[in-house]
């Protein structure tokens, strides 16, 4: 096309050129670029576009591409550089996916380069489907690694976006789901500010290019109509200027099922009234009907308009040349993607429980039983919004590949969840097999959990719901690893699902507990490789695994009264930021730059590490905060500061860091953040600083006071 236009002036700013190709455009037109599936203006050189693509952990739902372990599995790793590797990868495929399917004119969904991630919802309830997808529920640790993964995603080319991430769901959603609909979540304002709020405000700071709006509503507004969240904090408090996009056909539910609005063209003005440029749906159709009765205006329209063209030109969707046009499909779960991958599903895993028996000694094995649902099972490796990866590598191959010269027996020793495996079958129709087995059996490997189809996102048209009614495996699973833990032999359990579980009679009667989350592509592997002892396990709890028994808050109540290591007043079963290593760390010589802060002051320090076990290991080093005097409720302990580091036996470094000074403000009821004069307590270790968790990590944390 020749150039004669503005916006075909590639040294202007992209909002520029973005209001010039608006300024050409009918109404009609702009209203065709509001819907997911943009629509072409061949006269002005824009393309078909489809704005709908997901990249939790790895490019979702368009083929081939490198599986990561799921969010949650990202969390535990509490390695926000890892993070940004990891985004970037997917960012990289994205790219070459999109350069591919463009030149075979394939502008389908989930081929575009708008990535629909991070998730930073907090995971509130261990209930929750979804919480699979989030980094826990930490504001601290999911706003640190959010912000990595949205760095990674859209790069660090100075003038173009790698891809486009999007912060999701703003704001305050965690379940349940089959009523997120019409679900009111009531949040008070202090809860806002201290524990859903931080991490969108992170990404928002940190660049984010879209926000998504959530589906339920949150004090009384619909999410993606909300002039709280997102005319009056998103766009004006926060300074945003990005996209929004609603969440998949919610912009339907003001009507259909919030019924805070009557009709489609009162809906289709609720939301675009409040700033949600994008619909994921329908209703967006009704634009031009809305403007038409006069319940919008044409302005409104080419904002938003405006907004969408300006992150289409930031991905040089306008432009002769990117610096990402070149990257080539090949790269696409490669040797070098499935490295990384499998360096990040070992960090990712964590090991909850160990007698001793691990890491096994192959010299001494002859015999092995692997059994369970999850011992063979892809999908068990996947979680949900996954790719497909070129290769997986499942618990059970692994296994098998680690033990060229022993016998290596295999039962699924139950289905996932019911009770029968045959049909017809009855109760516990391959427990006989099992029992068979473990008795030949040198050692046992028990491997449960869950999967995408029983853990997720509503599932419209099913029974279940996608959360959890319980924290306790399905019986036909507690029945197995009771039969193989009964019979004297060492019991390894390996445990995959996107959230706290209590693993009942096998908390005390496993000889090694692992939480594998949902590991990916190269998640067997990994857990072969842990077992064996081909690295030591350094992943941390991103949530706390409740006891079935805990008094656990109504699954609708928002309050964080009772909830996360935060605010839980009795024992857990294992405790946020915790797990297990092959060896063992000491902390000595926590110093910080002032002990008498001023108000607005940061506090930073430092603290030495010694590795003084046998073998190399990483630690993952946590900074605690704790406000002694507060006068309104505040958290047990607050984290403050995370850091990998690895170390080899008898070897020490000396860890940096620095505490925010907003960390040291209390969060009145009312959501006002001030200072407040008392004392802090800062504490650093490979876990919290309580107890329980100094038992069950077998370490101590080191702690020093600071006066505000």
């Amino acid at each position: 096309m020749e150039k004669k236009y503005k916006y075909q002036d590639e040294s202007l700013s992209f909002k520029e050129r973005a209001e010039d190709m608006v300024a050409y455009m009918t109404v009609e037109e702009c209203a065709g670029q509001m819907l997911f599936n943009s629509a072409k203006i061949e006269r002005l050189g824009v393309e078909f576009y489809n704005w709908w693509n997901e990249a939790l952990h790895g490019v979702a739902r368009a083929g081939m591409a490198t599986v990561f372990p799921q969010a949650i599995g990202l969390a535990a790793t509490f390695d926000d550089e890892l993070l940004e590797k990891v985004a970037d990868v997917i960012a990289a495929e994205g790219r070459a996916k999109y350069n591919a399917y463009q030149k075979q004119k394939d502008y389908g969904i989930y081929k575009g380069i708008t990535f629909w991630s991070p998730n930073v919802n907090i995971f509130r309830d261990p209930r929750w489907g979804r919480g699979q997808e989030t980094y826990g529920e930490d504001p601290y640790l999911t706003s640190k690694l959010g912000v990595a993964f949205v760095k990674g995603l859209q790069g660090k080319d100075e003038k173009y976006l790698k891809t486009a991430a999007c912060a999701k769901h703003y704001a305050v959603h965690s379940g349940p789901e089959k009523s997120r609909h019409e679900f009111n979540a009531v949040a008070t304002q202090q809860d806002m500010e201290e524990t859903y709020l931080p991490a969108f405000k992170a990404l928002v700071d940190c660049g984010v290019e879209g926000v998504m709006g959530a589906y339920n509503r949150t004090n009384g507004e619909p999410c993606c109509g909300s002039k709280t969240l997102l005319k009056e904090l998103l766009r004006e408090k926060w300074g945003f200027d990005g996209y929004v996009t609603s969440d998949c056909w919610a912009i339907s539910d003001f009507h259909l099922h919030h019924k805070e609005t009557s009709t489609p063209t009162e809906s289709v003005a609720l939301a675009l009234e409040n700033g949600c440029d994008l619909n994921c749906g329908n209703m967006y159709a009704y634009l031009l009907q809305a403007l038409q009765e006069g319940k919008i205006t044409e302005e409104q329209i080419r904002t938003s308009a405006k907004r969408l063209i300006t992150t289409r030109m930031k991905l040089g969707m306008f432009d002769e040349k990117t610096p990402f046009d070149d990257i080539p499909y090949d790269i696409v779960d490669c040797e070098e993607h499935r490295a990384l991958n499998l360096d990040v599903a070992r960090k990712s895993l964590v090991l909850l429980k160990n007698n001793g028996i691990l890491p096994l000694d192959k010299a001494k094995i002859q015999n092995i039983a692997v059994m369970g649902p999850n011992a063979n099972s892809i999908i068990a490796l996947e979680g949900n919004y996954h790719g497909t990866a070129n290769q997986y590598h499942t618990v059970l191959e692994a296994i098998r590949k680690e033990l060229p010269n022993a016998r290596v027996n295999y039962s699924e020793g139950c289905h996932l969840f019911e009770y029968k495996l045959e049909d017809p079958g009855y109760a516990g129709d391959r427990l006989g097999e099992v029992k068979t087995q473990v008795d030949l059996a040198d050692v046992v490997v028990v491997v449960t959990g869950l999967d995408e189809t029983l853990e997720g996102e509503e599932m419209v048209g099913k029974d279940i719901s996608g959360d959890k009614d319980t924290l306790l495996l399905p019986q036909c699973q507690r029945d197995l690893i009771r039969t193989a833990c009964e019979r004297n032999k060492p019991v390894i359990l390996v445990n995959m699902t996107g959230s706290a579980i209590d693993f009942e009679y096998g908390n005390e009667h496993a000889d090694a507990i692992l939480q594998a989350w949902y590991p990916g592509a190269m998640g067997g592997k990994a857990i072969a490789d842990l077992i064996f002892g081909n690295y030591s396990p350094s992943g941390r709890l991103p949530v706390t695994f409740y006891r079935e028994d805990n008094p656990l808050p109504d699954f609708e109540d928002y309050s964080m009264e009772g909830r996360t290591y935060k605010f839980i007043k009795e024992e857990p079963l294992f405790p946020f930021g915790y797990g297990l290593s092959y060896t063992k760390f000491s902390y000595v010589d926590l110093t910080l730059d002032n002990t008498k802060l001023q108000p607005g002051q940061e506090v930073t320090g430092t603290v030495t590490v010694k590795n003084i076990g046998n073998r190399q290991g990483d630690e993952i080093v946590q900074i605690y905060l704790k406000d002694e005097e507060a006068s309104v409720r505040v958290p047990n302990h607050k984290l403050c500061f995370i850091k990998r580091v690895s170390l080899n036996p008898g070897e020490e470094v000396k860890v940096d860091f620095t505490i925010a000074a907003e960390q040291f403000m209390i969060i009145k009821e009312d959501g006002v953040k001030e200072y407040e004069p008392g004392t802090f307590t800062i504490s650093a270790g490979g876990c919290q600083p309580d107890n329980y968790s100094e038992a069950l990590s077998g370490s101590e944390t080191i702690c020093c006071k600071v006066v505000l």
